[in-house]
């Protein structure tokens, strides 16, 4: 059996739990750590190691070349674009990673750094961008497009053809309309920021 390559996560609160689960999961990585703030080096989540903070990643990197970033995004994505951006700096591998409960067409394109949680659905002709959480049984559907950096959140339903615009937040349980355009923040039933074409 092939040796397990080493990946950190980045990010150790609620959101890297589940991650770490799915990263489990896949029996593809073996988990070498977690990084976050400097005062929580030594605590852990679940059974691993918070063993460093952003600023020994370089030193990190000499040993271990692959990272998720296992930081949430509700409010804001701010923190997970700004990992993203410094751990390629730096030279990292961000592996797609896919839930083995998880159903991924072999026709949908998936960027880099996206994690695809539990019993979520990507079918056919999806186009889903780079650092992306497709979480907990989202469903995006054929010919939808989700651009970077963006998070379809627990149970939320991008329809056929739909957009979603980078950078963008589908809330839990939300449902977009078909070949429409979404952007900015939205949650079931409501439109809070950005727009709907």
């Amino acid at each position: 059996m092939k040796n397990k390559e080493d990946i950190i996560l980045i990010g150790g609160g609620g959101h890297c739990k589940s991650v770490v689960d799915v990263i489990l999961s896949t029996e593809k990585y073996n988990i070498a750590g977690i990084i976050d703030l400097k005062e929580n080096i030594g605590k852990q989540v679940l059974d691993y190691k918070i063993i460093g903070c952003d600023d020994d990643l370089i030193d990190i990197f000499k040993n271990i070349k692959n990272a998720v970033i296992s930081i949430g995004h509700i409010l804001s994505n701010s923190a997970r674009v700004k990992s993203y951006n410094h751990l390629k700096s730096i030279g990292f591998n961000l592996p797609i990673i896919i839930a083995s409960t998880a159903y991924v067409s072999k026709f949908a394109q998936i960027g880099e750094g996206t994690v695809i949680m539990h019993q979520a659905v990507v079918n056919a002709d999806a186009k889903i961008g780079i650092n992306c959480i497709i979480n907990t049984k989202a469903l995006v559907e054929h010919d939808a497009i989700v651009g970077n950096h963006c998070h379809i959140s627990t149970g939320s339903i991008v329809n056929g053809g739909a957009i979603v615009q980078d950078n963008s937040f589908i809330g839990s349980n939300s449902t977009t309309i078909q070949y429409r355009k979404y952007s900015g923040f939205h949650q079931a039933g409501k439109l809070h920021k950005g727009n709907i074409e």
